[in-house]
């Protein structure tokens, strides 16, 4: 099985998908993981374009053909990047779990993305207004929305579990 987290930076998936992957002993991918690896690899800063997601799915598809649970966590931002991971699943023939991560309280939403450190060596965190302005395009398949400013990650991850069967 494929489960993918999405949503804007902040919103709370790596403490969900991170608590998701252990409850599960998922193989557990993060896109802001893989990107600066390739930042640190080429000697630059910056976007990586789509690399990061190819190499995601690649690295999905390999642990999904062994049979392993696969959790990605990334922005997921626009119908492309979903797209690609539909695919990966259906490749695989596993089943696909989409996962949307939203904070509703701009207010609080704003407070865990000014205060909230790295734990990536070298990758520099984006500010609020990176967040606002980012392109993000709304999600038209079908998939789970948790608001964490609802939900703890606990209560949260009972609603994944709950209404995806796992």
């Amino acid at each position: 099985m494929l489960i993918v987290f999405g949503g804007l930076p902040g919103t709370g998936k790596t403490t969900i998908a991170r608590l998701l992957a252990e409850r599960h002993a998922a193989t557990y991918l993060r896109i802001d993981v893989i990107e600066q690896a390739l930042r640190a690899a080429n000697g630059r800063a910056g976007d990586v374009g789509p690399a990061g997601y190819v190499i995601a799915n690649a690295l999905a598809a390999s642990n999904l053909s062994i049979g392993r649970r696969v959790i990605a966590d990334c922005v997921n931002p626009v119908h492309e990047s979903r797209s690609g991971w539909r695919a990966t699943a259906a490749r695989a023939g596993k089943p696909l779990i989409e996962i949307e991560v939203v904070c509703s309280d701009a207010s609080e939403h704003r407070r865990r993305v000014e205060q909230r450190c790295s734990d990536i060596a070298g990758l520099v965190l984006p500010t609020w207004r990176d967040v606002v302005t980012r392109g993000y395009a709304p999600w038209q398949e079908p998939h789970i929305i948790v608001d964490t400013a609802r939900l703890t990650p606990a209560e949260a991850i009972a609603v994944i579990e709950r209404e995806s069967g796992l």
